[in-house]
């Protein structure tokens, strides 16, 4: 007997002690804790428990087919342009019937052209003109292929070494389009994150190299050196309050040796001044100044003497001074080969056709054996 009183006191007691376990902190707890916690769990049951189910409802009335084409036949799209007003004449566009030199033929007239950007006459040469037909009956019109695929032919290769020795750098490449040469090969480099100096006066390929970089982009006034050092110091600052950040940012300059928009020379002495206090590298378009600046035509960097090597890349075009189509961008080994897998411009367009190289490398040759 005594047995089974001591089995059930023993079993009890646990019981006992976790109850008083609970209970004993109660008058401790603040009153608010506990209106708190019984609140949350009065929720917690009625959202467990009470809380109505939702249900889509059947949609029983429907349209009919003659309900759905009447309104198909009222509905009246917006237009994706304003309406013209009804005195507005179409657009004409003037058409040339002729070689486009000194003299062309627009609608049937015969004009003095003042409108071409052939300012070396290239076009006129006839030297150039038997290269490239020469071209194109051993190459045919296009190459049909990127560079990286099988678009690379002997006379694109040919040209990148003759840009070097004009130019007096390590390397070169070759583009399809002079415009896609800077707008691409800029966000090649500059990244979101990065820093990107350029001039207001700068052209629209520039701008939209500018637009793909993603980059964080500080316009200083057109050729003012001051305002330039200005930024250059407010990003100087910055760089000092974060050190991490500024490691791994990187700091870029972007103008143009002759500028398209105001016809003026960058100070280009000055930018290499900056870039060696405050450290960035200069991406410079020479896109008119090749053959037009410096006793040989070898641009702003001949006319100023600075060395080509100060210049991080050079970019110019085909399609001003040289007769032909395309563009190059060329600088040292290491700057130029990146290129071949990051620019967008290089890896996923046709290459140049040849016979345009050809009529390129003809014009580099004469501008080279007669920069006067």
């Amino acid at each position: 007997m005594e047995n089974r009183h001591s089995f059930a006191y023993d079993a009890i007691t646990p019981m006992l002690f976790c109850r008083n376990c609970l209970l004993q902190p109660l008058p401790n707890i603040p009153w608010y804790h506990l209106i708190v916690e019984v609140g949350l769990a009065v929720w917690i049951v009625k959202l467990l428990f009470f809380s109505k189910s939702y249900k889509l409802k059947n949609i029983e009335d429907k349209l009919t087919v003659e309900e759905e084409d009447a309104l198909i036949a009222e509905w009246t799209p917006e237009p994706l342009v304003p309406a013209a007003a009804e005195d507005e004449e179409p657009m004409r566009f003037r058409s040339v019937t002729s070689k486009p030199g000194g003299h062309v033929v627009v609608d049937g007239k015969d004009c003095i052209n003042l409108a071409s950007l052939n300012f070396l006459g290239m076009l006129e040469r006839e030297q150039v003109t038997e290269k490239a037909v020469t071209a194109l009956r051993k190459y045919g019109v296009g190459s049909c292929g990127p560079r990286g695929f099988y678009g690379t032919i002997d006379v694109h290769l040919d040209l990148e070494r003759r840009i070097c020795e004009f130019m007096g750098t390590e390397e070169s490449i070759l583009y399809s389009y002079g415009f896609a040469t800077i707008s691409t090969a800029l966000p090649a480099y500059a990244k979101k994150g990065d820093v990107i100096f350029c001039d207001q006066g700068s052209y629209m390929p520039i701008q939209k190299g500018l637009i793909a970089s993603r980059s964080k982009i500080y316009f200083y006034k057109h050729n003012d050196m001051e305002d330039l050092e200005r930024l250059l110091k407010v990003q100087a600052a910055d760089d000092a309050k974060n050190p991490a950040k500024a490691k791994v940012t990187r700091r870029f300059l972007a103008t143009e040796g002759l500028f398209f928009n105001h016809g003026d020379i960058c100070p280009l002495p000055k930018l290499v001044e900056l870039k060696k206090k405050y450290k960035f590298r200069i991406f410079l378009d020479e896109s008119l100044s090749i053959g037009a600046l410096g006793a040989t035509g070898r641009g702003v960097t001949e006319y100023f003497d600075v060395k080509v090597s100060d210049i991080d890349c050079i970019c110019g075009s085909l399609e001003y001074g040289f007769a032909s189509v395309g563009g190059f961008a060329t600088g040292s080994v290491f700057v130029i080969n990146h290129q071949r897998l990051s620019a967008q411009g290089y890896c996923f367009s046709a290459s140049l056709p040849p016979m345009l190289a050809s009529a390129a490398m003809e014009g580099l040759d004469i501008l080279d054996g007669q920069p006067a």
